[in-house]
């Protein structure tokens, strides 16, 4: 008998970064990789981050969650944390590829703001011409910032958010939920909008109409995870992003993800991350 193996997972493929880099923000040309693997990206998942994949000109035929699709540039791809996903590129096919940490998703106007639809919801479509002229210029300029992307400038992610924006109507319009279930769609829209309520399982199960054990089937099938771990992962997530770039203390961490014990965060960030809560702060301080 063989045993299945797990989907593997990176921040960009083939290779990962410290769990201590909460907020990151990265693009490279679709060449740049996939040119070394024989323009085939294998099916993989980012636990961490959201992924655009910019078509400039060429062919892509795209796989997530098991829906297979042949696209010609130009167009976008936007690929929510957790599903996974694989790329079959034609040979010398020009665009980006634009990763971002899930917390990005955190820059949205308001809970109906339809960039965090897109972010949480995935999306795949053709990028019409009079969007593609904007998403170029902004995806060569963000190529051009020289940055340590583990530590993404206020500029570039403002040009991320500009160029995210730009596809919205696009997204929006269709209303699609493209190569996810909406189910789990829809469950990442709640965790992104109530992970600082610490709400239970249960009140999740309910406002997607299904029962507890129902839910915990769905993200064993789709995210490899339990919800309740799926809740923590973005809670430490956030947490880092916090200590890290907002220069909180434990207590202000702690409150503003509604732990009631500061000394229960820490034992929790100590479970998610490997270590206490303020060695992110004083390695962002001094890891220059």
């Amino acid at each position: 008998m063989t045993t299945a193996r797990p989907v593997p997972s990176y921040v960009l493929y083939g290779e990962d970064i410290p769990d201590s880099s909460p907020e990151f923000g990265h693009i490279e040309t679709i060449a740049a990789r996939s040119s070394l693997h024989d323009w085939e990206i294998a099916p993989h998942r980012h636990v961490r981050s959201v992924q655009v994949m910019l078509v400039s000109k060429g062919q892509v035929t795209l796989t997530i969650d098991n829906v297979t699709e042949t696209l010609e540039g130009p167009c976008h791809i936007v690929v929510p944390v957790g599903s996974v996903h694989g790329f079959r590129f034609r040979p010398e096919t020009v665009g980006y590829v634009l990763t971002l940490s899930s917390g990005f998703a955190q820059r949205r106007s308001a809970d109906a703001d339809p960039m965090l639809h897109a972010l949480t919801h995935g999306r795949a479509g053709m990028t019409p011409a009079e969007v593609q002229d904007r998403v170029e210029f902004l995806s060569a300029e963000m190529l051009g910032i020289t940055q340590d992307w583990r530590r993404p400038s206020g500029l570039f992610l403002a040009m991320a958010e500009a160029l995210l924006r730009s596809l919205v109507p696009e997204i929006e319009a269709d209303g699609g939920d493209h190569g996810s279930d909406l189910r789990l769609s829809r469950l990442r829209h709640l965790v992104e909008l109530h992970f600082r309520d610490q709400l239970p399982i249960g009140w999740y199960a309910q406002r997607l109409g299904m029962t507890t054990r129902t839910l915990t089937r769905l993200c064993r099938a789709k995210l490899d995870c339990s919800p309740q771990e799926l809740l923590h992962a973005r809670l430490a997530l956030e947490a880092q992003r916090l200590l890290c770039f907002a220069n909180a203390s434990v207590v202000q961490v702690s409150n503003e993800l509604g732990f009631s014990d500061p000394s229960y965060f820490s034992r929790f960030y100590l479970r998610m991350t490997g270590h206490r809560p303020h060695l992110d702060k004083s390695t962002h301080a001094h890891g220059e």
